[in-house]
């Protein structure tokens, strides 16, 4: 895997390889010219220039380019290393078990995964290492809802003052799963409770100090209060800064045609899906890559 140091190139090495990087706004950027034959038989360039541009821009659309299972996997393994390989349960199938089929229905059984991702969130907040990034394949859409949104976690922290800079350097927050499942269930049943509570709490420092020298806010839905706080006081100023972080000015919304491929860096991005009914038929097929940093 190439470091994150190295992955910053220049336009035109996007360009020798035969892609497009267009900016779109507020952040990310769309990959124009992109086939899967470039993309999984070009030398490591292409891959450089994929991670160089995911590194830069956060979310990257490669619309319309119809990917199918086996070539996600594929293209995945370019990038990073695949989590699921030789697992299965929900959401999962034993063909490519590197693929969680994202949506509602029986033969998934993941409803809860699907409506916690309305809610803002960084995936693998509850581990020490999150997820590097995650490919996300549009298979069938809502006729209403089911957009995508991104904010920037390193513009975010790029907007504090200098003085919230200061004081949050040294400030630590209570991340659990119980946190994120009453964003959208307030009063769970006792048997809830303690399924989630098998997921033990994770601290993490609200700053992200990243090895590239970076630094981004790590919040979401996991996010359920600060250490040394009151409890209600400190979950109240969590909501008030996640709000501010995903104002409408920052949001940028991906609406999904059939065959869109989305990338995000799940580092420096937080991301949730617009609501959208159980019986819409709505499937993306996703692969999720393996952390490479710690939280620090």
């Amino acid at each position: 895997m190439i470091a994150a140091a190295d992955r910053a190139l220049p336009p035109e090495e996007s360009k020798a390889v035969g892609l497009t990087v267009e900016k779109c706004v507020p952040l990310g950027a769309k990959i124009l010219g992109a086939d899967m034959g470039l993309l999984l038989n070009d030398d490591e360039r292409v891959p450089e220039v994929v991670l160089g541009a995911l590194e830069e821009n956060g979310v990257l659309v490669f619309p319309e380019l119809g990917v199918d299972d086996a070539q996600l996997v594929a293209f995945a393994q370019r990038l990073g290393d695949p989590i699921g390989s030789g697992h299965t349960g929900a959401g999962r199938s034993g063909l490519n078990p590197e693929i969680y089929h994202v949506g509602f229905g029986d033969d998934l059984n993941n409803a809860l995964y699907v409506k916690g991702a309305f809610n803002w969130h960084l995936d693998g907040s509850t581990d020490d290492i999150p997820s590097m990034a995650s490919l996300l394949s549009g298979r069938a859409l809502a006729a209403a809802g089911g957009d995508t949104q991104f904010v920037s976690t390193y513009a975010a922290y790029d907007r504090l003052t200098d003085e919230e800079k200061e004081r949050f350097a040294t400030t630590k927050v209570v991340h659990s799963a119980e946190a994120a499942y009453r964003k959208f269930d307030p009063n769970p049943s006792d048997e809830a409770i303690a399924r989630l509570r098998k997921v033990a709490p994770k601290v993490h420092p609200l700053v992200w100090t990243h090895r590239t020298g970076r630094k981004s806010l790590v919040l979401g839905a996991t996010a359920s209060h600060i250490e040394g706080m009151d409890e209600g006081e400190g979950a109240a100023f969590l909501v008030e800064l996640l709000e501010r972080a995903t104002a409408p000015e920052f949001v940028f919304t991906h609406k999904w045609s059939v065959g869109d491929l989305v990338i995000w860096d799940n580092r420096g991005t937080l991301h949730r899906a617009t609501h959208y009914a159980e019986d819409s038929g709505r499937r993306m097929h996703r692969v999720t890559l393996v952390g490479d940093e710690p939280i620090s």
